[in-house]
């Protein structure tokens, strides 16, 4: 490996280094602690484009149609996640309303968006305006993003229920399903990449 003359700090115990010219699947490891100091993201960005838009896609299918639909005395009644929004702020929960709102709707819609805006002109050579602000806002709503969570409450309001009404599936549920699947592929793709990959770019160190 080529070195070449800028410094890295460990994140986990901020012991100093000199960066190293990683080649494709390398990773570079802090000696003192053994913490992750840096790797060759380069080919990720090959799988992590497609996943962030087949993500998009499915999130789209999970919020347009109902996730459940329940069946009570003749009775048929189904909702989207926008529409149990609607419900709970009508029903005098404003804030359990936004809560939901912003951990299954907003906050992973913004993450998936600003993840593609980033990645679609490094596979190019380039970087987009606001490109910083971006990566850190990015990195501030990872934390935030509650699809998994909202798919186990679901389940577990599914199995409560079907001992009192008949509860059918919707297609909003499968895609909410694969939906996490997807999401946690993504979220494999530390934002802190974006800032090697900008900055690998620019010194035209890629492999």
């Amino acid at each position: 490996m080529q070195e070449v003359s800028e410094l890295i700090a460990c994140h986990e115990c901020d012991a100093i280094y000199q960066r190293l010219n990683l080649k494709r699947r390398e990773i570079a490891h802090c000696e003192r602690c053994g913490a992750e100091l840096e790797r060759n993201v380069e080919h990720q960005i090959v799988h992590m484009v497609p996943l962030a838009i087949a993500s998009l896609i499915v999130f789209i299918i999970a919020n347009s149609f109902p996730i459940v639909q329940i069946e009570i005395q003749g009775i048929r009644n189904a909702t989207t996640l926008l529409g149990a929004v609607i419900a709970l702020s009508n029903e005098g929960m404003p804030s359990v309303a936004m809560l939901v709102l912003a951990t299954t709707i907003l906050f992973p819609l913004l993450q998936l968006l600003i993840l593609l805006y980033l990645l679609l002109p490094l596979r190019h050579d380039g970087t987009m305006a606001g490109f910083n602000l971006l990566a850190r806002l990015l990195l501030l709503l990872r934390p935030w993003g509650m699809v998994e969570v909202f798919l186990l409450g679901v389940l577990v309001a599914i199995i409560k229920l079907s001992s009192l009404a008949s509860v059918i599936p919707g297609v909003a549920l499968w895609a909410f399903a694969g939906l996490t699947i997807l999401l946690v592929l993504v979220v494999t793709f530390s934002p802190r990449y974006l800032w090697q990959l900008a900055e690998r770019r620019r010194n035209g160190l890629l492999a």
